[in-house]
């Protein structure tokens, strides 16, 4: 990926110099759940609860719904925690991800403007925080575990910069396309929520089952990708940001973070109802729709509900 000499953003936040300490209060709406904890311990065992725990890390991958995750477990409510600043050593490695983060996150802001400006809009430019361990955001503490995510409520995307090698050993992901696919697809949650999509998505949530629910998480989800996809469309015929495999970089990212994928990596078998994100191929389909038409009005996903 051609990205070495290009703007970087001034909307990156720098936080991995600072430690959250403390404990974490547990909301009145939760506490009955976790009383529940034994139980589900007694009935699934020490290892079927442990792979109940990796699944709920795993959906939090890639996550617009991080708020509601965050809430419904109790960690967004009565949560007491100190922040402390403490020195960290930056390797050169890490610097240079800071500027590819920078890079791209800049490049997103070049393309959405444009875009939003076609349609009579105004585009208002998210915040990237860069963190390291835990960070405390508007949809409240979250450890780096759940990986990248975007907050509706303070409009920022969230991300530990090791979550890169995990995508790249863990997922075999790797390459900074796929790097820079993960930050397309947490902005493209931005451009939903600009646009009032998340919202409409999170009122309609509440009155379905959970299947239902489910099912159209799983289409904000893809619309996501397909918003990444529309942005790497369009650095590629602006700013020939593209080299040489970054496409087949960025469709098996797509694919290495579908639930099914991720299901079969933690349990053993797929659970269609239960998938929040899509498949490994609906994700692969939506981004490449995006990347192939760059028009935002491919990218309704929702036409599937």
């Amino acid at each position: 990926m051609r990205w070495r000499g290009f703007r970087k953003s001034s909307n990156v936040e720098d936080r991995r110099g600072l430690r959250i300490s403390g404990r974490s209060g547990i909301s009145s709406a939760s506490s009955g759940m976790l009383r529940l904890l034994p139980m589900v311990f007694r009935f699934l065992g020490f290892k079927g609860t442990v792979i109940l725990l990796v699944c709920v890390g795993a959906y939090g991958l890639f996550t617009g719904n991080l708020g509601n995750m965050l809430a419904f477990l109790g960690f967004q409510q009565g949560t007491t925690t100190q922040l402390s600043s403490e020195p960290f050593q930056e390797t050169e490695q890490e610097k240079e991800l800071v500027d590819f983060v920078s890079v791209v996150l800049a490049d997103t802001e070049e393309t959405w403007a444009e875009l939003f400006q076609q349609r009579g809009l105004t585009y208002q430019e998210p915040r990237l925080v860069l963190f390291r361990d835990a960070v405390e955001s508007a949809c409240g503490l979250a450890q780096s575990a759940v990986g990248p995510f975007y907050c509706p409520g303070d409009q920022q995307v969230y991300i530990d910069l090791g979550f890169y090698d995990q995508l790249k050993h863990r997922f075999k992901a790797p390459g900074d396309f796929a790097q820079a696919y993960v930050i397309a697809h947490e902005v493209g949650h931005h451009v939903q929520n600009l646009l009032g999509i998340s919202g409409k998505v999170h009122a309609a949530r509440k009155k379905l089952s959970k299947i239902e629910a489910n099912r159209l998480s799983v289409l904000q989800e893809l619309q996501a990708d397909c918003f990444a996809g529309v942005w790497a469309h369009h650095a590629n015929k602006s700013r020939q940001l593209l080299e040489e495999g970054d496409l087949e970089e960025g469709l098996n990212a797509a694919s290495a973070i579908g639930d099914d994928t991720l299901q079969k990596q933690s349990q053993g078998y797929v659970s269609p109802d239960s998938f929040t994100h899509g498949s490994s191929a609906q994700r692969v389909k939506w981004f490449k729709i995006g990347m192939t038409s760059g028009d935002m009005e491919m990218c309704n996903t929702f036409n599937d509900f």
